[in-house]
């Protein structure tokens, strides 16, 4: 963040300073909310959380080089008292972002919010100094955090911005206002919440309704092949680029196809040129995620060669999202269990079949879905459970572990109401059943798919895997 005084500090963000020896002291390094990542110079925002209270840890933050502590209370440290630490952390984001200037990108989307954030950070960071947030600190708490990384010498500053009702974006949009906007698009994640998907679409809309007019340089970049995301184009005054494999999309893919190995090239269309990309990411879905990616970096002045060059070499930043490992005996781990809706569980299932279906092997590999619950979805639960089960069955899957309770059964039934299958699915309590029964059966060559939602915590299964003894890393 750009240094403040504590005095700045109180000011911005509405505090009664209290302990504090020298109002003048400033604050050089980063915000935090975890005391043991606390760096000199930092400022340390006390949480009361469910099982741990930050307030119990001001002094130790201090002592270990915080300058001082945003906090509800008073505290054994120097400290700024607020009524709410998060609404202050918004402020002062806020703040920041505007004395910065610097390129702000926001993006947002039911699925693949992540994966293109982590694209479009590395596409930018060819063009300059860039922040982006680790993983997917795309809320209220999360979003400030990420803009508080900004420094004067950054150039371009990526937001990730995730909603569970209506107004959640408008008001990050508010935080840190883009110059930039991204839409992704609307599908079934948090159904439960919204209750429709035409109210998915009300909400992410916020966003481009948030942008500046096309003369104030704001640009809605939005899904052409997604009806309710191009249907935006009307909600916002920012200039609209569209993205996707339709014809008359801005940024577009042609002969899109898929590698014996399950990663995707394409040729890249942009107005100043075309190239060809051929991704390290696997399935077909990232060719959307890299559009949306590609577009973002053109309107900050990328060639498309030189896209289609970062597209080429980009990776993943973020863990547990189709992270493909192959062990030394031969069986490869899928671990795309950071989190799980619809519309990625089913395009995760075909990059599952992708992966397995070629290469030096060639076919016959067998394929493994070790799948748990997708939660938020409200009365849509079943139905949507169902349909993934059936959809492994029509992908041809080898194996379904429907791992967890009410939820894994609707996996497993629909599985087997689709094919009648028998010992082609099986329903297993937790992780660690599901660790058990792949230890006893998987074979050479095996391909294992590991996805779920994050409260699920599936990643233990892949974990699990890769530490086997006989089955070290040989890396891919």
């Amino acid at each position: 963040m750009i240094p403040l005084s504590l005095a700045d500090i109180a000011e911005i963000v509405s505090g009664r300073p209290h302990g504090i020896p020298d109002d003048q002291l400033k604050v050089t390094g980063p915000v935090v909310i975890d005391s043991r990542k606390v760096e000199p110079g930092g400022l340390f925002a006390a949480y009361a959380g469910e099982r741990v209270d930050g307030h119990d840890y001001a002094a130790a933050a201090v002592a270990d080089g915080a300058v001082a502590v945003l906090a509800t209370r008073p505290v054994d440290a120097p400290a700024i008292l607020v009524d709410d630490v998060t609404r202050a952390l918004g402020a002062l984001a806020r703040h920041s972002v505007s004395a910065l200037g610097t390129a702000v990108v926001a993006l947002t989307g039911s699925a693949g919010k992540t994966s293109t954030k982590d694209l479009i950070a590395q596409l930018l960071g060819e063009l300059g100094p860039t922040v982006w947030p680790p993983g997917s600190l795309n809320n209220e708490i999360g979003l400030p955090l990420t803009a508080l990384r900004a420094g004067a010498d950054t150039r371009h500053l990526v937001l990730e911005m995730g909603a569970r009702g209506k107004g959640h974006i408008r008001y990050l949009a508010e935080l840190t206002p883009p110059r930039i906007g991204a839409v992704l698009n609307v599908g079934t994640a948090h159904l439960g919440e919204f209750g429709g998907r035409q109210q998915i679409a009300e909400a992410k809309g916020e966003l481009v309704e948030s942008l500046p007019s096309a003369a104030e340089g704001g640009v809605a970049v939005l899904n052409a092949d997604d009806p309710l995301v191009r249907a935006m184009a009307a909600r916002t005054k920012a200039r609209v680029v569209l993205f996707g494999e339709s014809a008359d999309a801005d940024i577009r893919a042609e002969d899109v196809r898929l590698g014996d190995d399950g990663r995707p090239s394409f040729t890249l269309h942009t107005p100043s040129g075309c190239s060809d990309v051929t991704m390290r990411l696997y399935g077909e879905h990232h060719v959307s995620n890299a559009l949306a990616a590609a577009a973002v970096a053109h309107e900050l002045g990328m060639p498309a060669s030189q896209i289609a060059q970062a597209l080429t070499s980009a990776g993943t930043l973020s863990r547990w999202r189709m992270e493909v490992t192959e062990r030394a005996d031969g069986v490869t781990v899928v671990n795309d269990a950071y989190n799980a809706n619809p519309d990625s569980m089913k395009a995760a299932l075909r990059a599952l079949v992708a992966i397995a279906g070629g290469g030096a092997r060639g076919g016959g590999r067998r394929t493994w879905a070790v799948l748990g619950e997708m939660a938020e979805l409200g009365e849509a639960a079943l139905t949507e459970h169902d349909a993934v089960g059936r959809l492994a069955v029509r992908l041809n899957v080898s194996k379904l572990v429907a791992v967890g309770g009410r939820e894994a059964a609707w996996l497993d039934m629909g599985a087997k109401n689709e094919g009648s299958w028998g010992e082609e699915s099986v329903h297993v309590s937790d992780a660690r059943a599901a660790i058990d029964l792949l230890r006893s059966e998987l074979r050479p060559g095996d391909v294992v798919l590991v996805k779920a939602s994050r409260s699920v915590g599936l990643e233990q299964v892949a974990q699990a895997l890769l530490a086997d003894a006989e089955g070290e890393v040989a890396g891919r």
